[in-house]
């Protein structure tokens, strides 16, 4: 049997070693129920147990009020760039957006079929290595739409605008990665496959206050008030994925929360960024004081010796560096379920490879 792999991909991402193993228990057995959690009823008393003690442990982590509703849906967060509109932009109104890349301008694209998508600000010119600063969000807007991480650009905002319309946020990269006023956004969505769990289904957390003021007629499963009204169970959910996060959050929770895994969050991203910005033959594409610390992107500054730097990567049992299509380079993921230990070996690939060429 081969040993683990160092999975730096983007997603879906690495787990918890002990998560894999109690997944690998439960599709099996669950629970010594005598039925796999693949072929478990989404009705059973079993399930309906899981789901609210995830939803009870999204609402712990981020501290949030009362007044949320936390729902697993379908689709993804590709799906999420449809159903914001849809439940909040107003017949004829506008969505305020901040364009800092691909997933953004994916959720602006479907933002217009509905209505006006109004771009306050863009970092495009600079092919998404920054992000914006002292933009204007319109007070007549139906709500405002940011990315908090950016996978592909290796960038992630800091600041967010105090507004008085609603604050929507796609946490997809970084959600449960660091500590923030979660209350301070109206609605926050995610795909799973990140720091949430495995790839299916999509995390919405929602206040429920601004929902159905629209006017619109909503489709049923595109209707969060249904999704709400109904428990997340409109149709059957994504038991396998559900049940995946929750015993990822239990993990995230038992090692301190989000206050805790931001301590070794924080150590992962400087260790990493320390070496990049040391090492003459590779830099990083970020504007420094925007750099994510989950999605960390640099070049080699010498196209030519990429095949050398690959076959160091491959020896070090090193999977998924390689940037996304659209902007080349590499993409080191590191993501809270990803050990230090395996910042450690990419860390010493890169001074390897430097030796190499001294």
């Amino acid at each position: 049997m081969k040993e683990k792999k160092h999975n730096f991909c983007a997603g879906p991402s690495t787990l918890p070693q002990e998560v894999f193993e109690q997944l690998s228990k439960a599709v099996i057995n669950y629970n010594d129920t005598g039925l796999s959690i693949l072929e478990t009823s989404h009705r059973s008393d079993s399930f309906l147990e899981i789901l609210h003690k995830t939803q009870d442990l999204v609402k712990d982590l981020l501290q949030i009020s009362d007044d949320y509703s936390v729902l697993f849906l379908h689709g993804g967060a590709s799906l999420e760039f449809l159903l914001v509109p849809y439940n909040l932009m107003k017949i004829g109104g506008t969505g305020a957006y901040l364009d800092t890349g691909r997933w953004s301008s994916k959720a602006i694209h479907e933002a217009n079929i509905l209505g006006n998508a109004k771009i306050v600000a863009s970092s495009k010119d600079k092919n998404y290595n920054y992000i914006p600063t002292n933009y204007h969000v319109p007070t007549d807007a139906d709500y405002f739409h940011c990315t908090t991480n950016n996978t592909i650009y290796g960038t992630q905002i800091n600041e967010f605008p105090d507004i008085e319309i609603p604050l929507v946020a796609d946490m997809s990269s970084d959600i449960f990665s660091r500590q923030m006023d979660f209350n301070k956004f109206d609605l926050i969505y995610a795909g799973a496959q990140k720091n949430v769990g495995t790839a299916g289904c999509a995390l919405v957390v929602v206040k429920n206050s601004i929902l159905g003021k629209t006017d619109r007629k909503i489709p049923t499963l595109l209707d969060y008030q249904k999704h709400i009204d109904n428990g997340s169970l409109s149709n059957t959910p994504t038991v396998f994925a559900i049940y995946t996060a929750y015993l990822n959050l239990t993990w995230l929770k038992n090692k301190g929360g989000i206050q805790g895994i931001e301590v070794e969050n924080n150590r992962k991203a400087s260790f990493l960024y320390e070496e990049i910005d040391r090492n003459p033959f590779f830099e990083g594409t970020a504007r420094t004081e925007d750099r994510s610390k989950m999605n960390v992107t640099f070049n080699l500054k010498n196209t030519d010796k990429e095949n050398l730097f690959q076959e160091l990567c491959d020896d070090a049992g090193i999977s998924g560096i390689v940037g996304h299509r659209s902007a080349g380079g590499y993409r080191a993921s590191i993501y809270n379920a990803m050990p230090f230990e395996s910042i450690e070996i990419l860390v010493d690939t890169l001074r390897k490879f430097e030796k190499k060429l001294n």
